[in-house]
């Protein structure tokens, strides 16, 4: 069995997939961007602060299954530049302050909105 989470926490999705799916124990969110989910505008500022708003989001998202970011498993992050790697690393370290998840860091030409980071997720709720 599987079925749809949606939550009004975090950004709707900007094209034809769901913010996330449960699939037996397993949570599969899609990539989230640092869009604000009151504003539904693009949070101001750099790889920091859009890396917080992201975080933020994907945490909304496994919020609606009742997880917290202790459940991921494994994490995907996709930059827009590898030289962002300490700044995405500090604020990433501050959401996974214990037991980090498995993850890849991926330097991308381009991601949706002219975001500069996001990060999808898989979760285990067992």
């Amino acid at each position: 069995m599987k079925h749809i989470v949606a939550t009004k926490k975090a950004p709707a999705a900007v094209g034809p997939y769901n913010q996330a799916i449960v699939a037996g124990d397993f949570v599969f969110c899609s990539g989230q961007i640092p869009i604000d989910p009151e504003t539904g505008a693009m949070v101001n500022g750099g790889f920091a602060e859009q890396t917080e708003q992201v975080l933020k989001n994907v945490s909304a998202v496994l919020s609606a299954e009742n997880l917290t970011l202790l459940n991921v498993v494994k994490a995907t992050v996709f930059a827009t530049d590898m030289a962002a790697f300490p700044v995405v690393n500090e604020v990433y370290a501050r959401f996974f302050a214990s037991e980090p998840p498995a993850r890849s860091f991926v330097q991308v030409g381009a991601l949706p909105k002219g975001a500069l980071v996001e990060i999808e997720v898989i979760a285990y709720k067992g």
